[in-house]
Formats: structure tokens, sequence, C-alpha cells
């Protein structure tokens, strides 16, 4: 709420000129007196607001530290894993969020998993003849006869008929075609030394993603390598007018795990093992390891944080509170305190926080207070990470941190320390909470001195229009008198001639 002050005296610009007095400096004078009761209350408003300030700041920082509390109460902070390579150009690894289990892997790739691809014989600029290409997606497989036979099974998606009219049989305007029939096949024309061909590919790896193409000329000249004919394509044993040449056959990733075949039609081997995930980048027959463990970076983040939020509440609550005892009354000084100073609500405050950092917890059977992770109350009552081995150590037992900080209980003793930091701040900035009320009663402090201030300027405001009529009333009758005292001094001095 802003104070705001009005003038207390007004412009007289006429008063005083018949009997020569200083009426304008008559009722400032008065004035000055009149507004002493404002002035003090302007000056408690701007106390109030100050307070008001403060203890706003202080719901900010209480705020911060309930977050940081519930960080701490997460049970997923202290299962979260983490997960390095030795090798990451050959595989990485995905926690799933962190929440795969911690273990080590050997991994190496046998193959990586690949789409087919054909290129064609003929060159860019050439044109077909009308007709239909349908493409057909499944799985070449090949026995161990001498020689080997290759059969293609078909996958569960239908055939694909792409229609090339009389307009569309460039090649440039087939794999326009093609690429608009989402048929599992994109197409591209590629140059190099010997010319432009048209190149076609599966758009997704893995052996069921191989693909025959079969073309149907609407005129057939007869000549299998001529016309839309050129781009039949079967790869298997014995298929006859295949005229595409196979540059790579479709194929799954192959991989061994911990001694353990596994396979992929994708090269992310996806949760191989309790929520993890490996993304493999290429062929190594050499074994690498992915080591996945616990968390104890964002862990130990997690407590400093934690410490930090509630270092800075404690600071600034003494800052606004403290008593100095070098600005009590001097003789000709005024005393000077901070603007919460004795504040019984927020020094109340501020005592419970440090009540739960001096209590234990029989939540953990290995850590019963801050102090045993290494955490030590500061001569200011601000917390700091003293002893940082004493927390590596500790954090090599998350699940009993978990206990410390997360565990819900009927007492203060069997509740977790982070649960009874974040029901404390939740508690004081919310309805009817200490923080919460204070800020309020001090809101409604100022409200009322706000309408006291304009109740007084009220006042002085018709007290001022009082005396300005009364003095012009005044400075009337007394220029009255002085021009009767010129007349009758005047007709004086003519008689005595």
């Amino acid at each position: 709420m802003t104070t705001t002050t009005s003038s207390t005296t007004g412009s007289i610009s006429s008063a005083g000129l018949g009997s020569g007095l200083d009426v304008k400096s008559i009722i400032s004078s008065l004035m000055a007196v009149e507004s002493q009761p404002l002035q003090l209350l302007q000056d408690a408003a701007g106390t109030v607001s100050t307070e008001i300030s403060a203890v706003g700041q202080i719901q900010s920082l209480n705020s911060a530290l309930s977050d940081k509390a519930h960080a701490l109460m997460s049970t997923s902070l202290w299962t979260q894993t983490t997960s390095s390579t030795s090798d990451a150009t050959v595989a990485t690894a995905d926690t799933a969020g962190g929440t795969a289990a911690a273990g080590d892997y050997s991994v190496s790739v046998q193959q990586m998993a690949l789409g087919q691809t054909v290129t064609s014989t003929v060159a860019a600029g050439s044109s077909l003849t009308p007709g239909t290409l349908t493409i057909q997606l499944g799985t070449y497989a090949t026995d161990s006869a001498t020689p080997p036979n290759t059969t293609f099974t078909n996958a569960s998606a239908a055939p694909v008929s792409i229609t090339i009219g009389a307009g569309d049989t460039s090649l440039s305007a087939i794999r326009d075609k093609i690429n608009q029939a989402n048929a599992g096949v994109s197409a591209s024309i590629i140059s190099d030394a010997s010319g432009a061909r048209l190149s076609l590919r599966s758009t997704t790896t893995g052996a069921v993603n191989g693909f025959k193409i079969t073309a149907t000329e609407t005129a057939d000249d007869g000549n299998p390598a001529t016309g839309l004919s050129a781009l039949n394509f079967d790869a298997s044993t014995g298929a006859a007018n295949s005229q595409l040449t196979l540059n790579q056959y479709a194929q799954d990733a192959q991989a061994t795990v911990n001694g353990i075949a596994v396979s992929s039609s994708t090269n992310q081997l996806s949760n191989i093992s309790d929520g993890l995930s490996i993304t493999l980048l290429k062929k190594s027959d050499t074994p690498i390891d992915i080591t996945v463990a616990d968390d104890t970076a964002s862990m130990q983040k997690a407590i400093t944080d934690f410490v930090a939020a509630y270092s800075q509440l404690q600071s600034y609550i003494s800052l606004e509170t403290k008593y100095d005892p070098s600005t009590a009354v001097q003789p000709g000084t005024s005393r000077s305190d901070s603007p919460l100073t004795g504040d019984a609500s927020v020094i109340g405050y501020q005592n419970q926080l440090r009540a739960i950092v001096n209590t234990t917890s029989t939540t953990s059977t290995m850590f019963s207070r801050l102090s045993d992770l290494g955490i030590a109350v500061q001569t200011d009552g601000t917390l700091a990470v003293g002893n940082p081995t004493k927390l590596s150590s500790a954090l090599q037992h998350p699940d009993e941190l978990s206990k410390l900080f997360t565990t819900y209980g009927t007492t203060n003793e069997n509740t977790g320390i982070a649960v009874r930091f974040a029901t404390m701040a939740d508690s004081a900035n919310t309805v009817g909470g200490s923080l919460y009320s204070r800020a309020d009663g001090l809101r409604g402090e100022l409200s009322r001195n706000q309408q006291q201030q304009d109740d007084m300027q009220t006042h002085l405001d018709a007290t001022q229009a009082r005396l300005t009529a009364q003095y012009q009333a005044l400075d009337t009758t007394m220029a009255k008198m002085n021009a009767l005292s010129s007349y009758v001094s005047q007709q004086i001095s003519v008689l005595n001639k």
C-alpha cells in the first residue's frame, strides 16, 4: 500500500495586503504544528512497509527451502542411476531417466542394423514406360545349402501399388511417386563417376524390412531390361527379371551383452536390462564396458542445495532481527534496530527450524542426524558441508539416506528430516501459518495506518480552511481600521492648520 501526503497549507494570495500581516507564514507555521501527528503516522507507515518487505523476503526464501526439502523427499532421487561407457564411439547407454538398476555390462557388436539398398542401372534423364510398381516388405533368408537358397517371406504389411502414369515416367518423377506412397521404401537419385541413377532404400532398419519390387508395364515390350521392367527386384533364388543391383541386404543388429547374444531390428537395444537401453554406433569385436551406477552427483547436489537454501534463510532472518547494542540510545543519538528486531513470530520460526537440525531421527540404521553426513552447524546458525569426505562416504549408502530424508512417521523421531523441513516450511507460508499470519497482520496494520492518515488529512484540510477564513476576516478588519486611522489623522492635520 502506498502512503500519500497531501499539502496541509493552501495558497494564500491576497491575505495581508491590507493589514500588512504575513498571513501566509502565520498559517503555515500553525499548520506545521497541526501536521505533526500526520508525520508520525507517515513515519510509522514507512516502518511497517519495511517490515512487510522483510517478511515477504523471508517467505520467498522459505519457499526455496521447501523446494529443496521436497527434492530430498523424492524417493526416486535415491534410486537414480547414471551410466558411463569405456568407448562412446562403439555404444552409449540410456538409463531411462535414471531408473535403470546398477550393474556392469560387457558389450561387443558383431553387426549393425541396416536397411536394404538397391540401385538401378537406368541413368537419370531416361524415360521409362507407364505401368504399376508394387512394393512388398519382407525378410530374405539364406539357408546353409550349397549353393545357398534364398527365400523371401512377406511381412505383415500389405503390398503397396504405385501407378506410374504417362506423365510420371522420368526417374525423378518415379522417385517422387515412391516417396509419396509411404511403402517403407525411400527413393533418391545418386550421382557418381558413372552417372546419376535411382537408389532405393528401406526407411527402417532390420531384416523384416527387406523389400521386393514388381513392375508391370501397361504395354509390355517383352524386354525385362527396358521400360518400367528395369525397376524389378527380387533377391530370392531363381527369381527372374530382377534388374536392380543389390547393394545391401536388410539386417538386424547383432551384439553380445555379458556373453549373451542379442539382436534388434534397430541399433538400439531397448530395455535390455532393468531399464537400461544401449545404442550401438559401430561394429567392434573388442568388448567395451558399460557401467550403471548410483547417481551420487545428483544426490550430493540435492543435499548441498538444501544446505544453501537453509543457510540463506537463516542468514536473512538473523540480519533482519538482529539487535546491535552499539546502536542503543546514546546522548544526542537515536537507537537503530533491524526491521524485525524482537519479532516473536519470525524468531520463533527460526528457532523451530534450528530445532530440526539439532534433533535426531530413528528412520535410518546408519544415520540419525545431518552431522552424520558431514553437515555442521556454523557459529552464525547456518549449515555447511564441513566434512566432504564424510558426505562422500554416506552417499555410498543411498538406501539409508533415503530413509533418513523421506520416511513418513507419526513422531518427529520416526519421520525423515526432509519431511519435517518441508512440512514446517509449507505450513508457515500457508493461510494460518506463522509467516503468512505475520505478513497478513502487517498488511492490516498498514491499511489501518493509511485510513488514519486519510482521516487526519481531512481534519487538517478543514483546519487550514478555518484558519484561512479567520485570518482573511482579520486582514479585512485591520485594513478598514488602518483606513479609518489614516482618515482621522488627515482630518486632525487639517484642523491644526
